[in-house]
């Protein structure tokens, strides 16, 4: 299967985006299916970070453990699943706009399912998913231009 991946083009600094984007406190603010969201080590995120995410799927609240592979501000992150019958792999870029004034941020997800999660995945991870990444995208733009 191919990844899933939108765009969306924010009247914030690639500093700005990548900060919010980046803390786990944040997710459920933009993410529809995100419950919870809680960074499981001390200190700033780094690469190993790892982040325990409640999310929503179809009816059912799912925990996962996500991890940072890389942190590149302001500019990219990656991280993959950990723990949980459905894994992402994410990979997020923030391309600067108008002399760094504004930026364009791209997410791409893939997914790997375990157990339960194969099973998931298809009928009902992936559709979710393909629907609600336009939709958090959109948020996340509202919550960040809300700051300015």
């Amino acid at each position: 299967m191919t990844a899933i991946r939108e765009s969306i083009d924010v009247d914030r600094t690639p500093e700005d985006v990548f900060a919010y984007v980046t803390n786990p406190s944040h997710l459920p603010e933009w993410q529809l299916s995100a419950v919870t969201a809680e960074q499981l080590d001390e200190g700033p995120m780094h690469p190993g970070s790892r982040v325990k995410v409640t999310r929503r799927l179809g009816s059912r609240e799912v925990p996962m453990t996500v991890e940072f592979d890389t942190l590149d501000p302001p500019y990219s992150w990656d991280l993959h699943g950990v723990e949980g019958p459905v894994r992402p792999r994410t990979h997020g870029s923030i391309e600067p706009l108008d002399d760094g004034r504004r930026s364009r941020v791209t997410i791409e997800i893939d997914f790997e399912g375990h157990g339960l999660g194969k099973v998931l995945l298809p009928l009902v991870v992936r559709p979710q998913v393909r629907k609600e990444l336009p939709k958090d995208e959109l948020l996340l733009k509202q919550r960040l231009e809300q700051h300015t």
